[in-house]
Order: structure tokens, then C-alpha cells, then sequence
């Protein structure tokens, strides 16, 4: 005799589609603010004493790939993909330690970026296993 467990989903799957779509307007945004600090650097101001320790452009290059990565993991999570929530989780807190670092060039963007983070970290952690595929 076989048993198969249905698995329950609840209306907190609609976290996860929430967690997912965040992810992507999340990458889209780091699409854009890399672009625009790789080719229109004179947009953000940088000064010495802060956190930044690269310059710009580079970090311009950080948004940019992480974007990328996020934009395409937000995609699969929203679909059900299970490798993409630990994925996702891991870029998610990556995302987080960059706007940290970003903070001193656009401190409440990166604050309220952050604070996102932490919905979408929170979507996929906790209820993220009742979005997968069987």
C-alpha cells in the first residue's frame, strides 16, 4: 500500500508570487542603477569617508551581474522551480550587503531596497516549499 501526501498550500503561496515578482522588479532595478553607474557615473556622487570601497562603475558592475542573477531566479521561483529559493535566498542576502555597501552613495533607496530584501527573504524561508512543482 502506497501513500502519497498531498501537500497543503494555503494562501500564503501568494507570499511566494510576491517574494518572486520583488525579486525580478528587484533585478530590474539593479539592472538600471548598474547601467547607470557604469555609463552615467557623474549621476551619483562619491566621497571618501563612506563605505563604498570601490569605485562606481565597479559597483555599477556588482548591480549590474547580481540584477542580472536575480531578475532570472525571481523568474523561476515565480514559476515553482524549488532549486530557486535557496538560490534565491542566497542573492537575495547578497543584494541586502550591497545596498549596504551602496548606502553612502544613495542611502534611502538602498534603505528601502533593504527593507524589501527582508519581505522577500522572509516569503522565501518561510513559505516558499507550498509554491514548488511536484
Amino acid at each position: 500500500m502506497t501513500y502519497h501526501h498531498a501537500r497543503q498550500v494555503t494562501g500564503w503561496v501568494g507570499w511566494i508570487w510576491f517574494g518572486g515578482m520583488m525579486m525580478i522588479l528587484a533585478g530590474l532595478f539593479n539592472i538600471i542603477t548598474g547601467l547607470a553607474a557604469i555609463f552615467a557615473n557623474r549621476v551619483y556622487v562619491q566621497t571618501p569617508a563612506r563605505l563604498l570601497i570601490f569605485d562606481v562603475s565597479t559597483w555599477g558592475w556588482a548591480h549590474l551581474v547580481l540584477g542580472v542573477l536575480i531578475l532570472i531566479t525571481g523568474i523561476a521561483v515565480t514559476v515553482g522551480q524549488g532549486w530557486a529559493r535557496m538560490v534565491g535566498v542566497v542573492l537575495v542576502m547578497l543584494n541586502a550587503l550591497t545596498q549596504l555597501t551602496w548606502i553612502a552613495v544613495n542611502p534611502w533607496w538602498s534603505l528601502a531596497v533593504i527593507a524589501v530584501d527582508v519581505l522577500v527573504l522572509y516569503a522565501l524561508i518561510v513559505h516558499g516549499r507550498e509554491a514548488e512543482l511536484e
